[in-house]
């Protein structure tokens, strides 16, 4: 059995990352981190040109094609530049629900758009803080219209349209919303990563339509939801690697009592459980995107794997690169924070730790379970 990427997507991560190397450079992060900007839309235009967004959407659609595969090929190399661009919200969210879920009708009015990065969506799922429970969520879907409030909702700023979690008179269901249509309003909100810009939505009467048949809504948010995870898992491995990356070339750079600080045993411990931290997690994220790629039935076990297992890693890595920067790592100056971010972000991206380790525990209990 093949454990690894064919030839072909090898090739497309090669091309990816020089691109990204030329084209997002940290400065560009820090561009968009420091100003008002939503994001880096030169950019955003230029991978929705190269066909990036599209990557997983059928050529019947308007995408290229190339699978899940593919894509979580380009979402590992977004997340080792920490890509100022809405590539998740649009991608992992907006394009896959429809892609799933949607009606031919919806396929087409709205999967060409996603696929050209002309459109950018967008996914709204929580109402502020706390665990987003189907109990909890107040926004409702009834006659035709949304009424509600959602936050943090990514990148709804610069967003043209997004998928809502709301109530409806057969219990969850998910709405496709034209962000142009009347009754929205938006209002920037901070956050610990300001290089992803999250919003404040919030609806009176607007227009909306349901996405898929009606009292579906917990299934197909949970199948959402462990897409995006290992999609996002990717991303975490990708900035974990880097930050590896760096740290071992500062180790290499810098000198103390005469001699590279990667000579001493403690710097050397601290790469190698960084090491050994990325690598058990992009195992994982490998048996995600089988899983992913196959719609195997083993895919909920896999995302919630997956996204554990990154999570700590590129949480672990970013903080273990600080350390090995010693004082200078804490500055503004070098770039060891804006991995620090990157990865206290995506940790709640799509959930906490702790609920994707509950999920791992029910997961793991119901493929042991006694047939």
């Amino acid at each position: 059995m093949n454990f690894d990427f064919s030839d072909d997507l090898k090739q497309l991560k090669d091309e990816a990352r020089t691109f990204l190397e030329d084209k997002c450079p940290s400065s560009a992060v820090r561009k968009v981190l420091e100003s008002d900007s939503t994001h880096d839309a030169a950019l955003w235009r230029e991978i929705g040109a190269m066909g990036w967004t599209g990557a997983a959407i059928p050529e019947d659609y308007g995408g290229a094609g190339l699978g899940h595969l593919g894509l979580c090929i380009l979402a590992e190399e977004l997340g080792r530049a920490l890509a100022p661009v809405p590539f998740s919200s649009s991608i992992y969210y907006a394009a896959e629900a429809i892609l799933a879920f949607g009606t031919d009708a919806q396929k087409k009015a709205w999967l060409p758009r996603l696929a050209s990065g002309e459109t950018i969506g967008t996914f709204a799922l929580a109402e502020g803080p706390g665990k987003a429970t189907p109990k909890r969520l107040r926004a409702t879907f009834r006659n035709g219209v949304l009424t509600g409030e959602k936050l943090p909702v990514p990148d709804g700023e610069s967003a043209a349209m997004t998928i809502v979690v709301a109530q409806t008179d057969r219990g969850l269901g998910l709405v496709i919303v034209d962000l142009a249509s009347p009754g929205v309003t938006r209002a920037p909100i901070e956050t610990f990563d300001p290089s992803r810009k999250h919003a404040r939505l919030t609806f009176r009467d607007t227009p909306a339509e349901l996405l898929g048949p009606p009292g579906d809504g917990e299934r197909q948010l949970a199948a959402i939801e462990q897409r995006a995870a290992i999609l996002l898992a990717f991303e975490q491995v990708g900035g974990a690697q880097r930050c590896l990356e760096m740290a071992k070339d500062y180790a290499l750079e810098r000198y103390a009592f005469g001699r590279p600080i990667g000579s001493f045993q403690a710097i050397k411990h601290k790469l190698a459980d960084m090491y050994v931290a990325i690598e058990l997690a992009r195992s994982n994220a490998y048996y995600g995107a089988w899983a992913l790629s196959k719609n195997a039935p083993q895919l909920a076990l896999a995302a919630a794997t997956a996204r554990v297992s990154a999570t700590e890693a590129f949480h672990f890595a970013s903080k273990e690169n600080i350390q090995v920067h010693g004082g200078m790592g804490y500055t503004w100056a070098f770039d060891c924070h804006l991995f620090y971010r990157r990865s206290k972000l995506l940790a709640v991206a799509n959930g906490s730790a702790r609920l994707w380790k509950d999920r791992l525990v029910t997961e793991l209990e119901n493929a042991n379970a006694p047939a």
